[in-house]
């Protein structure tokens, strides 16, 4: 099969052993895949992965024990936990955690880059038929987006901000302006805050005045010192801090100042797929504008490239 392969930087390989799926697991044809900053990431080195890049996808199952899901168009969680009783994570209901853990394209597993993928039946969830594979692709970072909201509550009369108008960001303020919060999106391009804008979300370009010490909670999505700074400066005493995003390097952080204003520091990573196809099926979350421009397989130096341009949203492969 063809595939795109991290191995010291990004190469196209026209003739990848198919995957063989063991038992539990099915076969999935990609339809489309989405390019997110992590790949750009492990391009450039990071957790030194190896492999099949590529997490964000739908596909159609072609092989599986459970003859139910042949034919089916599929989204998958990235996260491959062992499932063992032996496994304290995994009988705790912590799968995403569980220490023996493979993640699609990212550690242990090949990826979606490819003309096929392999993951547990039991990652899989159907794709409703009203939803178009150029919205289902969106489905594990909007999933990522909706963990928030399985985290902590958020209240109508809540005044909360969200920084970083990337990918991550837009889809964060997309869900969470469904809470009825005052909502504010930070950015630094005016297009990108004029898609949110068009959600009713109210926008503000990076360094415009906000008030000092009065968000409720504060999501960060810029992963990026500058990012945290901010947010501090935002949040009111014993107001939530969400961190969407991984740091690069050691962060310098006000300890004290967190323990003194009793802030509750609240890391967030993956989330719950079914609330996100519900968003996508009933249409209260629409991502196809995030979408800037679809690449074959093999033009992925171009694909790379546009991803990771100034300005550039959501980059996909099209197998």
């Amino acid at each position: 099969m063809r595939a795109l392969l991290c191995n010291n930087g990004l190469r196209y390989d026209s003739a990848y052993p198919n995957p063989e799926p063991p038992p539990g697991e099915a076969l999935i044809r990609v339809r489309l895949a989405g390019i997110c900053n992590t790949d750009l990431e492990l391009v450039r080195g990071y957790l030194n992965f190896r492999g099949v890049l590529g997490h964000e996808f739908v596909g159609e199952v072609v092989q599986a024990a459970d003859a139910t899901l042949i034919g089916q168009r599929v989204v998958g969680d990235i996260n491959a936990a062992c499932r063992s009783q032996a496994c304290a994570a995994c009988t705790a209901g912590r799968p995403t955690h569980c220490p023996n853990r493979t993640t699609l394209g990212i550690a242990g597993r090949d990826g979606a880059f490819a003309d096929y993928l392999i993951l547990p039946q039991a990652n899989l969830y159907a794709v409703p038929e009203n939803i178009s594979d150029e919205m289902a692709v969106f489905t594990e970072p909007l999933a990522a987006a909706c963990e928030i909201l399985a985290q902590i509550r958020i209240a109508p009369t809540d005044r909360v901000v969200v920084l970083g108008d990337g990918k991550l960001g837009l889809l964060v303020a997309a869900v969470l302006r469904l809470t009825g919060a005052d909502l504010t999106l930070v950015g630094r391009n005016r297009s990108k805050l004029a898609i949110a804008e068009g959600w009713g979300v109210q926008v503000r370009l990076a360094g415009d005045p906000l008030p000092a010490r009065a968000a409720d909670v504060v999501v960060e999505c810029t992963g990026s010192p500058q990012g945290f700074e901010s947010a501090r400066r935002l949040l009111r005493p014993r107001g939530a801090l969400v961190l969407k995003s991984t740091y690069h390097g050691a962060l310098s952080v006000d300890m004290s100042g967190l323990v003194v204003d009793e802030i509750t520091l609240l890391g967030s990573r993956c989330g719950p797929f079914a609330p996100a196809l519900r968003l996508l099926s009933s249409g209260l979350v629409d991502p196809r504008g995030l979408i800037s421009e679809t690449f074959a397989l093999d033009q992925a130096a171009d694909a790379f490239a546009r991803a990771a341009a100034p300005g550039v949203l959501k980059v996909l492969l099209a197998p």
